[in-house]
């Protein structure tokens, strides 16, 4: 099940194919692997009720190994380590993007209220079963069913890349897809900025500067 997950699996019906274990085994498992918080298990956060949960590691020390060194230890013993080093290089953006997304969300949520968007109760993502909507940010009055949403916005943790008008007209289309309120957006981004149509925008320093601790 660990393997299953660590390897990017997401969905309950997937790890369970991936593993080779009973729906009923792999339901114990997954209940006692989130009471010790080794495993999360997400649901998007929306006006209507999803269950469409997806599960995560919660140690990306443990991801990192069950994606790139448990499956290929025989390499290493083998002294062809290279190996191994140019699948992490090959992979290494999208696999840090998708990580590092959940501490960015927790940043996010410890320095609100800031730059005109509201502190909020919960920070969380939304998706559909074919992930033909998915927005890496959405800020709620509560999760899972929220009552009002409060901002959205997207994550863009490249090194040359900016946050630009491309990725804000696919945003835009997103948010009117989930609602017709005229949500505020926001985006997170690694390298910058270019474009002018965002209500709010976070870069690493302020991430950072949001697990600093604060004068009393």
């Amino acid at each position: 099940m660990f393997t299953a997950i660590g390897s990017g699996e997401r969905t309950f019906t997937n790890i369970a194919k991936a593993s080779g274990i009973t729906h009923t085994a792999l339901t114990r498992a997954t209940e006692v692997l989130i009471r010790k918080r080794m495993v999360a298990a997400d649901l998007p956060i929306a006006t209507r009720a999803s269950k469409e949960r997806r599960y995560r590691l919660t140690d990306p020390y443990l991801r990192f190994w069950l994606a790139f060194l448990h499956p290929h230890l025989a390499e290493i013993e083998r002294l062809r380590g290279d190996l191994v080093l140019e699948r992490i290089k090959a992979s290494w953006t999208s696999w840090r993007g998708r990580t590092i997304e959940p501490l960015l969300r927790d940043s996010l949520a410890r320095l609100l209220p800031s730059a005109g968007l509201p502190s909020a109760p919960a920070v969380g993502s939304y998706w559909t079963r074919s992930n033909s909507i998915e927005i890496d940010i959405v800020g709620a009055d509560q999760e899972p069913v929220a009552k009002e949403l409060l901002f959205l916005g997207s994550i863009k943790w490249l090194e040359r890349s900016p946050f630009d008008n491309h990725d804000l007209l696919a945003l835009q289309r997103h948010r009117g897809m989930l609602t017709d309120e005229p949500v505020p957006l926001c985006a997170i981004s690694r390298s910058g900025f270019d474009t002018a149509g965002l209500d709010a925008s976070f870069g690493p320093q302020e991430l950072l500067d949001a697990w600093r601790p604060r004068p009393m």
